[in-house]
């Protein structure tokens, strides 16, 4: 992963466990537990174009969609 690209996923892991109230390390293996992780590499090139606000609620749908129940 690029600099930009690690700085970047690591802001957007802080706002998901601010916005959901857990630790930096809750929201990590949150996220991959449901493969968000996965799915935000793939499609960094959009995804970093869009608000934090928006992207932590894509990634919510997404990981409800995977099984997860934030």
């Amino acid at each position: 992963m690029a600099s930009d690209k690690i700085q970047y996923v690591v802001a957007l892991i802080d706002e998901f466990a601010t916005h959901y109230g857990l630790t930096t390390s809750q929201a990590v293996h949150y996220l991959s537990q449901y493969k968000a992780l996965d799915l935000f590499d793939r499609q960094y090139g959009y995804l970093h174009t869009q608000s934090f606000a928006s992207n932590v609620h894509d990634l919510s749908v997404y990981c409800r969609r995977m099984g997860g129940t934030l």
